[in-house]
């Protein structure tokens, strides 16, 4: 608890050009400081770039879904709240189930609902949709729904396995 309160005081008195404070006797140099401040920024300016290629990935996933599986405005994608409405259109789900994303628990198993009914308009196994919360594959599963054709190869293995009469 002391470390958190000397690190918060180290902020605080970051710009300060030369502080020594008496009850715990660090001294902070006015350089030091200045380096710890642009490395925070560094840090924030990368977060806010991973944060927006990540919005902007799924976003163009899923206005290329809606595009493939004729939803009406997929620029709704785009607009956070909306794009989740989206989602449930692509599904053909009842509108009210828009709000059931709003109750904890029960989001994430709707979630991978409407992710395995928008993987089965696309042709895709079902399945796929429960990948949705799996931390780096849904991204994937996002981007193979997105950019695959309508054909899957997994489609075409089960069919051929079938005894032909």
């Amino acid at each position: 608890m002391k470390k958190i309160m000397t690190s918060a005081l180290l902020v605080a008195l970051a710009f300060l050009p030369k502080v020594t404070l008496a009850a715990t006797s660090v001294t902070v140099d006015e350089s030091a400081a200045k380096a710890f401040v642009g490395f925070a920024f560094f840090i924030f300016l990368f977060m806010f770039a991973f944060i927006l290629a990540v919005y902007i990935f799924q976003s163009v996933c899923l206005s290329r879904i809606a595009k493939k599986t004729n939803t009406e405005n997929p620029w709704l994608a785009w607009i956070p709240i909306a794009n989740v409405y989206l989602m449930v259109k692509i599904s053909q789900k009842p509108d009210w189930w828009f709000l059931l994303f709003f109750v904890p628990l029960v989001n994430i198993v709707i979630g991978v609902i409407i992710w395995m009914e928008i993987s089965k308009r696309l042709n895709k196994p079902d399945w796929i949709g429960i990948l949705i919360i799996v931390p780096v594959a849904n991204f994937a599963m996002m981007g193979y729904l997105a950019f695959s054709s309508d054909d899957t190869s997994l489609q075409n293995v089960t069919q051929s396995s079938e005894p032909q009469v």
